[in-house]
């Protein structure tokens, strides 16, 4: 059946009577915090001790606009005998938000959780230059990042942490069989 003609007109103009007749909220910004969607995008949070200086945030960021610098750093054998490790030392992590256009590209390739979306927007500086924030700002602003939402509790549990439980339970179960036979062993 055929639209009727001028249909789609009267729809929008309906939706343009239904607004005017509402009373419009205006929200007194600095004195009353907005309620911000949950995990809404703010600023990107630095969690230092995963970053492994891998530098794939940096490679992957379509704007340039994350900045690291690192040393390499000899780590002695865990073992004797064993070989040193070289490992890569964070010296600087900085991000200038004035360049960044917020597509999140660096967190979705972080393979270490290094970086996470923080909900702070309250970082506005009058100097331009001032927008490159360094890794201890971006240190402050991962204490700021909620909690992940809850897993569905129909859903399967995950590889890595049935696998977890299965070793714990296999441990658990060789130690009370090793306690059972000193315990016999004893009497």
């Amino acid at each position: 059946m055929p639209p009727i003609p001028g249909s789609g007109l009267a729809k929008g103009l309906a939706v343009t009577l239904r607004t005017m007749t509402k009373k419009s909220v205006t929200a007194q910004y600095p004195d009353a915090q907005p309620e911000l969607p949950p995990r809404s995008r703010g600023v990107i949070g630095l969690f230092e001790e995963n970053c492994t200086v891998c530098m794939l945030c940096a490679r992957e960021c379509p704007d340039w606009c994350i900045y690291i610098d690192s040393h390499k750093e000899t780590v002695p054998a865990a073992v004797p005998g064993g070989r040193e490790r070289s490992r890569n030392v964070l010296d600087r992590f900085a991000i200038d938000f004035a360049l960044c256009m917020y597509c999140g590209i660096c967190i979705e390739v972080c393979p270490f959780d290094a970086l996470f979306w923080s909900p702070e927007f309250e970082y506005a500086e009058t100097d331009i230059r001032e927008l490159t924030h360094e890794r201890d700002k971006l240190r402050e602003w991962m204490w700021t990042v909620p909690a992940p939402p809850a897993l569905d509790p129909g859903a399967e549990e995950p590889k890595e942490i049935a696998a977890a439980r299965k070793t714990a339970e296999k441990q658990a179960a060789a130690r009370r069989q090793e306690q059972a036979r000193e315990q016999e062993e004893g009497e």
